[in-house]
């Protein structure tokens, strides 16, 4: 119990050094920073304002309800993070869950790592810490993601030895959002999981990412049955088993067609002798060429 004392005395002692004029703190350079930054210190609630980096938007009001009562019981047991604005003025880092919830338990004063970051540090922080959390959806992990990647700068290879995951990982992580919005929000939402999603990214088209994803939910499959959905929509039973092999006029017809336009065609015929002549482009001006070859008049 003697520990405990010393422990929150030592607290408010570093609150009152932060309250002191004339021992403001505005670097880790000044004089008794080092008795401030990174120690755990008792701060006023009201000194504190929220983040405008959370990458949290939404909270449970009876998740907050419920941590509220075990704030009344036991306390903050984990402190916050903040970094330092102005004279007893900072922000929240990281914690915003025991802020609310502190401050619905009818607390005066929070236990607060104090930080000195800039704007920039502080967005990174913040977006590392809620990275995490147990309890992010696939898609909070993948916008967490590319906002460290496009606001803070960071490759995915800096961002990899910054949050401790694979390159790979990451990249699987934002390649979800490449999903249709509906169903990014299904996966937020529970009804899909991150193995259902990295097999959905690989149909590009929406609207047929859209057509699956209702087949998913409608027919509740699992994550095998979607890749072999998936696999079967990208690889449809080929027709060639239809088709009978090309006859020796047809070879011939093939070879002719092929140096005439200079395009490697392909001929699909069936036993009743009729077929289709596909001709692929690799441009537009590839494509104006084969026009070109194909109406001019002799």
């Amino acid at each position: 119990m003697a520990k405990k004392g010393q422990k929150k005395a030592l607290g408010r002692g570093l609150s009152a050094l932060l309250k002191d004029p004339e021992n403001d703190i505005t670097s880790a350079e000044d004089e008794n920073a080092n008795k401030v930054v990174g120690n755990i210190v008792e701060l006023e609630l009201d000194a504190i304002e929220v983040n405008p980096f959370q990458p949290r938007s939404s909270f449970s009001d009876e998740a907050l309800d419920e941590l509220a009562s075990s704030i009344k019981e036991l306390g903050v047991i984990q402190p916050i993070t903040v970094r330092k604005l102005d004279f007893n003025k900072f922000q929240l880092v990281s914690g915003e869950r025991r802020f609310r919830a502190s401050k619905t338990a009818g607390l005066e004063t929070i236990p607060a790592f104090v930080r000195i970051a800039n704007d920039q540090e502080t967005l990174e922080m913040a977006l590392v810490e809620n990275i995490q959390r147990q309890d992010l959806d696939p898609i909070e992990i993948a916008l967490s993601y590319q906002r460290l990647i496009d606001e803070v700068q960071l490759t995915q290879e800096s961002l990899s030895e910054r949050v401790g995951k694979k390159r790979s990982t990451i990249a699987n992580y934002l390649r979800l959002l490449r999903l249709d919005p509906i169903i990014q929000t299904g996966m937020r939402d529970g009804l899909l999981s991150m193995g259902h999603g990295r097999a959905l990214v690989n149909i590009e088209d929406h609207e047929h990412q859209l057509e699956i994803y209702e087949r998913i939910i409608k027919n509740k499959l699992s994550v095998r049955a979607t890749e072999k959905l998936i696999q079967d929509y990208k690889e449809p039973k080929s027709e060639s088993k239809k088709e009978d092999p090309l006859t020796l006029d047809q070879k011939r017809a093939l070879k002719d067609i092929k140096e005439s336009l200079g395009a490697d065609i392909s001929i699909r015929s069936t036993k009743k002798g009729n077929g289709k002549i596909i001709i692929p482009f690799s441009s537009e001006e590839d494509l104006k060429r084969l026009e070109h070859l194909l109406t001019k008049d002799d």
